[in-house]
């Protein structure tokens, strides 16, 4: 799929590897439909330009995404969708507070594994429609995590809904198939993202001890440089690749 001249929606656009990759496609030559919540800060999209218009929504929010969705699909070239909104929990399943509270683990869920397919199915029918281009109309990028195969102590919710994309990612795509459009999902392991940067140095330095190589964190330019390659690979499909440097998380 060729980037420039299609229309693509990032979720979590606003910032780290969302904003990553909608820097990258719009550097490409693509119109970028960047979501994030409403309360999400902006400027660095704004400074961007025109290739980018925000489009605030939950992604469990079906009317705000079909919104978004029909924003980016206006002139019939949604061909790039990708998912990396996503919340975290470090919650045990029993501890001296009680069992996890269920609510907490509806949350991520919810945002991590129904937010991704709600967005997914909404705009996958929006490409359906469209004409195809060098026999595909579409191609959809998920972000699992390293924890759906690793996940540490407190992780049961965060590693359950990222397990749950990494599976349903070669049905859909099996699903889509027909439609032309293609589905793969991206498992990275420890990146820049704001949440890692909120750490001590302590912990931080800890965590990138971790990486086998490169002995670092991942940069959320790499996510987007990854996100480029499955979308105008046109083989590249049905695929849950980690992106690690290696790493292999302990219980904790």
């Amino acid at each position: 799929m060729q980037i420039a001249g299609s229309s693509a929606i990032v979720t979590g656009g606003a910032s780290g590897l969302g904003l990553a990759t909608v820097e990258a496609l719009a550097k490409s030559g693509a119109r970028v439909v960047a979501i994030d919540l409403p309360s999400a800060n902006t400027d660095a999209l704004t400074a961007l330009g025109d290739a980018v218009q925000f489009s605030p929504a939950d992604v469990t929010d079906e009317a705000a995404v079909a919104e978004a969705v029909a924003l980016a699909n206006s002139e019939g070239s949604l061909r790039i969708v990708v998912n990396c909104a996503g919340v975290g929990s470090g919650t045990k399943t029993v501890s001296r507070k009680g069992p996890h509270p269920m609510e907490i683990f509806e949350r991520v869920i919810a945002v991590n594994l129904l937010g991704t397919f709600n967005v997914l199915r909404l705009a996958a029918h929006a490409m359906s429609q469209n004409d195809p281009v060098d026999g595909e109309r579409g191609v959809i990028v998920n972000t699992s995590s390293g924890a759906a195969f690793d996940g540490q102590i407190g992780q049961a919710a965060y590693a359950a809904s990222k397990g749950a994309v990494a599976a349903a990612t070669l049905p859909i795509a099996r699903d889509l198939a027909s439609l032309l459009i293609r589905v793969n999902t991206i498992a990275p392991g420890l990146f820049k993202t704001p949440l890692l940067a909120s750490l001590p140095a302590g912990p931080m330095a800890a965590l990138t001890a971790l990486t086998l190589h490169p002995a670092r964190l991942g940069d959320p330019a790499e996510f987007a440089q990854l996100v480029e390659a499955i979308v105008t690979n046109p083989m590249f499909n049905g695929e849950t690749v980690r992106l690690d440097g290696a790493v292999r998380m302990p219980p904790k």
